[in-house]
């Protein structure tokens, strides 16, 4: 069965192909492609600005379908009272970490929850789910990340899970809100690991890449950042594949997030 999209839509074939974009490169020197925060794609609904990192809904870019297993990555800013009412979804691991406000969580398992910063919450879509997301304030904001990754394998039985994290243990570190295992965070089907950093300008550390045929695509949330030297402000991201190591660096007051992913499953 086709992944859905957020709003129900099926995917177009050529945005579910399980090769990575920079999967030829994997045996040579690593390559880095970065994504400004200009280059995404937008929609204002009103009660929704959204922007997309990655094709989606009717934002197409062929040179912006996925990073490996990284099929979404949505920056949501949704209006006081309003959110996304129920839809379907099916074989995706789906993400969402507030960083304003909270959102309340209803789906098909019976789930109600609420999720606020400091939270993480994954959803296993597998053989089908329905849900709805929806600002859980009649006053104020909310503004999530939305993450897709495809699993490593289909049709699983759906489920529900989150964690609350909290703020100083990502002070100057890599903070594991999600992996394979659910050892460190949050468990994903899949060889995924995600870390949240909040960093003081100057503070720099190594990240060694978890496994061979792993890529790195890091999210600047706030401030800005050097990766191997390429600088990165609010919102930019890069991609970066065929390395075993990257050095990240806090060019100001800072907060990004690390994901580790697999380029071929």
């Amino acid at each position: 069965m086709m992944p859905l999209g957020e709003y129900g839509f099926k995917l177009q074939d050529d945005q579910i192909n399980h090769r990575g974009t920079f999967a030829q490169t994997m045996e040579k020197k690593p390559e880095y492609i970065l994504h400004d925060a200009s280059s995404r794609g937008h929609a204002d609904h009103g009660w929704l600005n959204t922007y997309h990192s990655f094709s989606f809904a009717q934002w197409h870019d062929p040179m912006r379908m996925h990073f490996g297993a990284l099929r979404v990555l949505n920056d949501d800013f949704v209006s006081a009272g309003n959110g996304f009412g129920k839809h379907p979804h099916d074989n995706m691991e789906i993400i969402s970490i507030p960083l304003e406000g909270s959102l309340r969580h209803e789906d098909s398992m019976g789930t109600a929850a609420v999720i606020a910063k400091g939270d993480v919450q994954i959803m296993t879509a597998g053989t089908g789910i329905l849900h709805s997301e929806k600002n859980n304030s009649s006053i104020d904001p909310v503004r999530f990340l939305q993450i897709w990754v495809f699993p490593n394998e289909k049709d699983l039985t759906p489920r529900y899970e989150q964690q609350t994290f909290k703020p100083e243990a990502e002070h100057n570190d890599f903070l594991c809100v999600v992996s394979p295992t659910g050892e460190e965070g949050i468990r994903i089907h899949q060889d995924a690991w995600f870390h949240l950093g909040t960093w003081d300008k100057g503070y720099n550390q190594t990240y060694e890449i978890k496994r061979s045929g792993q890529g790195v695509y890091v999210f600047v949330l706030e401030g800005s950042i050097e990766i191997d030297g390429h600088s990165l402000n609010r919102r930019d991201a890069m991609g970066i594949s065929g390395a075993e190591m990257v050095n990240v660096s806090a060019t100001s007051d800072s907060r990004f997030l690390l994901m580790d992913i697999p380029m071929e499953w």
